[in-house]
């Protein structure tokens, strides 16, 4: 989650015009300000930005952001250079340190970085800390494989850190260097005999005039580093916090296979063993592993030496077209699919499916510096050829997984036919009533969606207050009516169907599933407003599970939103505060010091007048939203399997680890 300040969403022109000009016939003072404006432009007006400046003044081009992601990029960055050296076989432990300082250090047992003069003059140490597309990841020669192809990771996390700290453990000496935001403060130089050290050690501190908050997240990175250790097999990574004194380690024999097993752990599996491909087509190298589980979501990550590619990219597209052809030639083969029958699709064949997919290729072409898409388009038919040909043997010699899997991709195509059909009748049903949006949808008069709100409540008693206090330009409403669908333990057609989500799915008005079109949305902000007890807790988790699993393009795009409205009303009778815990109301009454304070506790949004909820939560100038995202699928699918799926043991081993973490129980 994270906190979005109070600003407006709907802004309005306080300019008015009070006349016309046409031609030339312009005031002297304004024909005078525009040429006097063209002549300040001249060669004087170019920049030339050097060294590190760019992603000083552009740190979002380099990192994607200036939040909690962009600074967690900066380990990602550092950490990644030392998975290079374990990839290309040089390096076999890799250490991250959580300093308590806020500073993060990374060791690795590779080569070290190169010391010495460089023909530039400069030492190659400096060079590859301080200067853009400077590395060895270019030409092939010191890395056949490498995840840091555009050669800028280092540097642009020396320009971004207060201050970098580099050690260099080789040719018998240990080498360091330091800079401040980019800068060089000392030369490079021996500052030891190397003995039985080897590799380079990275210490840096995010800095605070960049980021918005440089507070390490122990958890964010401890699952990126099993992630790399996963797609490493062999590799023993570390993780320490001196902050809190905690430790973390981990090694994977199995690798991909293991991955696998651990996204699946509180699923019931259709068939116990993995399916795991391992082949290298020339200079790439491919490795799936996949196994389906009884769930109806589909969950498949992708990787490309050894970065997320979290938006696909050509090796899933050659995967998902393997996947469906093998098991249409593998049923029909076992006369499963008639001829007259029609093919498994896509959809079909992936529900319940848990897969990832890992090349390492030498020139990978990624979209942008975050990697988020691999783009090579040879990589699609290697990955294809060998996909098809890995399931293809494991279903000849697993008859009867394979006739699992087909029959789980033949309930799923008859639900997706049901689903389909039961959103044609919902449309047709609203065409013929002359009443395409649910009747208690209390929508809003702008018609633009990146201007328009809509408040998902919960409730006809909050529903009302929320329609009373609203602001009815931009802001719509929403009530709904008890519990949702536990998504998590539903196929579409009953999704669909459902008396409650099937008003919300008309009102957003972007489809549902396949037929999802985010260009049809009808707001750019849907902000969830629950009540601050149990149930609202509990109506609030099943609608993010109902947007994770169903519209998760509504969240990658930041349009979900969670309302915070206060918990206690404290007033003296002429002041009146709003607090949004009970060390804030503590803080508020101690700060009145007067013997007459009134504290009143909200249960439920019902509970407060339409005035108190537009002014603490639905005023664009004062409130406070968190945005629901989502930083890691992989853990994130984990944990509404845990909380929402059918088995029952991981949600009580889930209570009663966590049950000695309450402070305040509602009952």
């Amino acid at each position: 989650m994270t906190q979005e300040t109070p600003r407006a969403a709907n802004g309005s022109s306080n300019g008015s015009t009070n006349g016309s000009t046409t031609g030339t016939s312009q005031p002297a003072a304004s024909r005078r300000s525009r040429k006097s404006a063209s002549s300040d432009y001249n060669a004087d007006s170019i920049q030339v930005l050097e060294g590190l400046d760019p992603v000083r003044r552009r740190p979002g081009m380099f990192i994607g952001s200036t939040d909690v992601r962009g600074l967690h990029h900066l380990v990602w960055e550092v950490v990644d250079n030392s998975i290079d050296e374990a990839m290309a076989g040089h390096a076999t432990h890799v250490e991250v340190r959580m300093l308590e300082d806020g500073a993060v250090c990374v060791t690795d047992d590779g080569r070290g970085v190169p010391v010495g003069r460089h023909p530039s003059g400069k030492d190659a140490l400096e060079i590859v800390h301080t200067v853009l597309h400077a590395g060895s990841k270019f030409g092939g020669g010191g890395y056949k494989v490498s995840g840091g192809l555009h050669g800028v990771g280092v540097s642009v996390v020396n320009a971004l850190s207060e201050w970098l700290r580099v050690e260099s453990s080789r040719d018998g000496s240990v080498w360091a260097q330091e800079y401040s935001r980019g800068v060089p403060t000392t030369p490079v130089r021996k500052v030891g005999p190397q003995g039985d050290r080897r590799g380079t050690t990275t210490t840096f501190k995010a800095d605070p005039e960049v980021f918005e908050t440089v507070e390490f997240s122990f958890d964010t990175i401890a699952q990126r580093l099993r992630e790399s250790a996963y797609l490493n097999k062999g590799l023993w990574i570390r993780l320490l916090d001196d902050r809190a004194d905690r430790e973390r380690s981990f090694y994977f024999e199995g690798g991909l296979v293991s991955f696998v097993r651990h996204l699946n752990k509180n699923k019931e599996t259709l068939h116990s063993r993995p399916i795991y491909v391992d082949k290298r087509e020339g200079s790439t190298s491919i490795e799936v592993a996949l196994q389906y589980n009884d769930s109806y979501a589909e969950n498949i990550f992708s990787f490309a030496n050894n970065i997320n590619t979290v938006d696909g990219g050509s090796h899933m597209t050659g995967f998902r077209a393997a996947l469906t052809r093998s098991l249409n030639d593998y049923a029909r083969r076992a006369s499963i699919l008639k001829d007259a029958d029609a093919n498994l699709s896509g959809e079909d064949v992936r529900e319940g499916l848990t897969a990832v997919i890992s090349v390492k290729l030498v020139e990978p072409q990624f979209e942008g510096q975050t990697k988020a898409k691999l783009g090579n388009a040879e990589i699609k038919g290697q990955v294809e050829a060998a996909v098809a040909e890995g399931i293809g043997q494991y279903l000849d010699e697993n008859p009867t997984d394979g006739r699992r899997m087909i029959e789980k991709s033949l309930t799923a195509a008859r639900a997706r036919e049901a689903a389909r059909k039961a959103r044609d009748l919902v449309i047709r049903k609203g065409a013929l009533e002359g009443m395409s949006l649910p009747g208690k949808l209390a929508d809003c008069q702008e018609r633009d969606p990146a201007k328009s709100e809509l408040y998902i409540v919960e409730g006809d008693s909050a529903g009302g207050s929320a329609k009373q206090g609203r602001d009815r330009r931009f802001q719509a409403i929403l009530p709904l009516r008890g519990k949702l669908l536990n998504v998590e333990k539903a196929r579409l057609d009953k999704i669909v169907s459902s008396e409650n989500i099937r008003p919300l799915v008309i009102a957003l008005g972007a489809g549902i599933g396949d037929s999802l079109d985010l260009a049809k949305l009808r707001y750019h902000r849907i902000i969830i407003m629950t009540d601050a007890d149990v149930d609202g807790a509990h109506i609030r988790t099943l609608l993010l599970t109902f947007f994770f699993r169903h519209m998760p393009q509504v969240m990658e795009n930041g349009y979900l939103f969670i309302a915070q409205p206060p918990l206690f009303r404290v007033s003296t009778g002429k002041v009146t505060h709003y607090a949004a815990s009970e060390a804030e109301r503590d803080a508020i009454v101690k700060k009145l010091a007067v013997k007459n304070v009134t504290v009143q506790r909200f249960k439920g949004l019902g509970e407060m007048n339409a005035d108190q909820l537009w002014d603490t939560t639905m005023n664009p100038e004062t409130r406070t939203l968190l945005r629901a995202e989502v930083d890691d699928a992989a853990e994130a699918d984990a944990i509404f399997t845990m909380l929402m799926g059918e088995r029952v043991e991981p949600r009580k081993d889930f209570i009663k680890t966590e049950a000695r973490k309450v402070q305040n129980l509602d009952v």
